[in-house]
């Protein structure tokens, strides 16, 4: 009877072990579904059925907001907790926000400014959230790079959405009609021009996003063909993503996605392995020659944009109402006169995020902004001085790249203002958090496999 029930159970076993294994969803699943909702839907949808202009990924935002505190209630979902340095600088980030909305909202402010200033609080929250969740809820480097693999194709497809726009003027985008959205007119053209060539936009809401968004893919898609190359995986696929989200960068015809892109080239360049270090100026090198032949004209364009910075009227716009910005300043130093106030249609348009962070949420909110680009960049840097694994040091350097992008841009765009660049960066803040704890969790384990004397 012994040995009937042994074979039973030996039967029953490899019936088990041959079943494909169905994973549930975790943490992973719900950041790729924000993904989907921030790159994929254009950014001219909201909800039709709301009064305020609700995009869908703000709403699953919100949720993962939600999730996260209930996750942080309880022990047995496997949400991540104790100190992060990315979620104590996030944590500083929505302090800062919080203080100034107070402030600001206790004195009196013009019936439209409210307006913003109650929205707006509520787009950053959603957005903070999303940076906390993907920092805890994200546990492996398996479901991470899963995350980080389905941003960069994400991505690639609103680099290929931008390439039609640009060589076919034709717009993808606006035949993209789903139930419950509506189209919000933001006030920018889908294909706006400059010099000979149309400006993309794929589906965001302006060409400097777009070109932002893309270049800040571009670090990952050189980690993601180096490593299928290692793992000896199919990488062609990685080389078309690498390559449209370069050139989207590049059509974009965008200062702030050319520094961007330079910065992100810089820092991987430096921390690759030197037969990388090579392989990565080559190619970039040759792709850049090689867009100038495919697309004439547009090398001349590009050197323009930059030997004739002084004389260009779109900086000279951009520079011209500084004063008045200090004057704004000089009011409310310390927090401020509310996130979202300083409107453009009723002041000026402020292409300089860390500038207009200092109207609206004054020198503390500026540190805490700061602080928390520097928190993310640390963190991805930490992940290279304690990790044994290639792979995920790698991925720091190019998640060090994407952030540090980010960051620069805010110095030449109006970064908060924009729903899917905003967004893509605190997911990349986010997850440099998680790649820690992951990096963190496996140095402890290595550590405790170590026998003793």
């Amino acid at each position: 009877m012994a040995d009937q029930r042994r074979q039973t159970l030996t039967v029953t076993e490899r019936f088990l072990r041959d079943q494909p294994v169905r994973r549930r969803a975790d943490g992973a699943t719900l950041v790729s579904l924000f993904l989907l909702a921030l790159l994929i839907i254009p950014a001219r949808l909201v909800l039709s059925f709301v009064p305020m202009t609700l995009p869908p990924a703000l709403v699953v935002a919100l949720l993962l907001g939600v999730l996260w505190v209930s996750g942080q209630m309880v022990d047995n979902v496997g949400m991540g907790k104790g100190r992060n340095v990315v979620r104590t600088a996030v944590a500083l980030y929505l302090a800062s926000q919080l203080a100034t909305y107070g402030v600001a909202t206790r004195r009196w402010l013009p019936t439209d400014e409210l307006t913003v200033a109650d929205s707006s609080i509520i787009r950053i929250t959603s957005m903070i959230a999303v940076a906390v969740f993907v920092c805890d809820a994200v546990r492996t480097k398996e479901r991470l790079d899963r995350v980080l693999r389905l941003l960069l194709s994400c991505a690639a497809v609103i680099a290929f959405v931008g390439l039609v726009q640009f060589g076919l003027g034709v717009d993808l985008a606006s035949y993209v009609s789903l139930p419950g959205l509506r189209v919000q007119d933001n006030g920018y053209s889908a294909m706006e021009s400059r010099s000979i060539f149309r400006r993309p936009t794929g589906t965001t809401n302006h060409p400097i996003e777009y070109g932002l968004v893309c270049a800040m893919a571009v670090p990952l898609g050189v980690h993601y063909v180096f490593k299928a190359r290692d793992d000896g995986t199919p990488y062609k696929r990685w080389v078309v993503c690498l390559a449209l989200v370069g050139l989207g960068a590049l059509t974009s015809l965008s200062r702030t996605a050319l520094l961007g892109m330079a910065v992100g080239a810089v820092i991987m360049i430096i921390t690759l392995p030197r037969r990388r270090k090579i392989a990565t100026a080559v190619v970039g090198g040759g792709s850049f020659l090689g867009a100038s032949l495919v697309v004439p004209g547009l090398f001349g364009t590009l050197r323009g944009m930059f030997s004739n910075i002084e004389d260009d009227p779109s900086v000279k716009a951009r520079t011209a109402d500084y004063e008045a910005a200090w004057e704004q300043i000089d009011l409310n130093p310390l927090l401020g006169r509310g996130f979202g106030t300083y409107l453009p249609t009723k002041y000026t348009i402020l292409d300089n995020q860390f500038l207009l962070t200092l109207i609206e949420n004054g020198y503390l909110g500026l540190f805490a902004l700061i602080g928390m680009f520097l928190a993310a960049a640390f963190a991805a840097i930490r992940v290279r001085m304690i990790s044994q694994d290639e792979q995920l040091r790698s991925l720091a350097s190019a998640l060090v790249a994407g952030v540090v992008a980010g960051g620069i841009a805010s110095v030449t765009f109006d970064l908060l203002g924009f729903g899917v660049a905003t967004g893509l960066v605190f997911t990349m803040i986010g997850v440099t958090g998680a790649l820690l704890r992951v990096a963190s969790e496996e140095r402890r384990r290595a550590t405790a496999a170590v026998p003793r004397a």
